[in-house]
């Protein structure tokens, strides 16, 4: 496992971090309930093919500090420094974002974030066919006021993704449970990035993100709305492809993953 290392956000917030090989940064911004663990597989991946893999614990998260009042704006500043710590002056710098993650990413290329080509797994904008829960942010606000962690989780599982409730019932007592609860307050944090509310595909925000970027989704997506998020995201993005990859429910495994990436940031 890589050191930890520390970057310093334009407000002062530490962001933790962990960097791996050597050549162009390539940072992963994971989603909702995810930490700079979830992703350190696709990072070692990519820094065993000439670049440098980074995954990084998002404000509020394991290692990193949390200033507030939180903003999308903060958070932009955060991948920043991220590229800034782990990277090269003036070397390319992508950025490859999970499901909400994803739409952290493309807020940042559009307010004009230091990266030179953009990918993402399945954003989960939502659409008439697939609403957004009603008054979502203030749900999760409505929970964390009273310190209900666990309100937020099965929330979020059962509501939010549609897991049935047995599923999420089956964590508890599992290694993953305490883990899960603790990143419960930043669930909010990913709602913000893919609009809060509203989180239909932003459409002049995508207009300003022309850099060259890869819509990435899972064969194994059974859910048609989430899967074909990728096709629909790329086909609004100015500069973009929408490719398939074998994988599980909303994800694709890092030896798959990483090579169709590190191919395209090269290309």
């Amino acid at each position: 496992m890589s050191q930890i290392e520390k970057a310093t956000s334009a407000d002062g917030t530490t962001i933790a971090y962990e960097s791996y090989g050597s050549g162009p940064v390539a940072v992963v911004v994971g989603g909702a309930f995810c930490d700079r663990g979830s992703f350190r597989d696709l990072a070692e991946e990519l820094g065993g093919l000439g670049l440098t893999g980074v995954t990084y614990d998002r404000r509020g998260r394991g290692d990193s500090g949390d200033t507030h009042p939180y903003a999308v704006a903060r958070e932009i500043d955060d991948l920043a420094a991220v590229i800034d710590a782990a990277g090269e002056s003036d070397a390319p710098a992508y950025a490859f974002g999970v499901s909400s993650g994803g739409a952290l990413v493309i807020e940042a290329i559009a307010a004009g974030a230091p990266v030179t080509k953009g990918s993402a797994l399945e954003v989960p904008y939502r659409s008439e066919a697939w609403p957004a829960p009603d008054d979502y942010i203030g749900t999760l606000e409505r929970f964390e006021a009273v310190g209900d962690r666990e309100g937020i989780l099965r929330y979020f599982n059962n509501i939010v993704v549609g897991m049935p409730e047995e599923m999420v019932e089956g964590m508890r007592g599992t290694p993953m449970w305490e883990p899960l609860l603790a990143l419960t307050y930043t669930v909010k944090y990913d709602g913000a990035c893919l609009g809060d509310d509203d989180q239909s595909l932003p459409t002049e925000t995508l207009r300003r993100v022309t850099v060259p970027f890869l819509s990435v989704c899972s064969s194994g997506t059974q859910m048609p709305v989430l899967h074909d998020s990728a096709r629909v995201l790329a086909g609004a993005l100015p500069n973009a492809r929408a490719v398939e990859l074998p994988g599980d429910f909303h994800q694709v495994p890092a030896p798959v993953l990483a090579p169709v990436l590190a191919e395209f940031y090269r290309a």
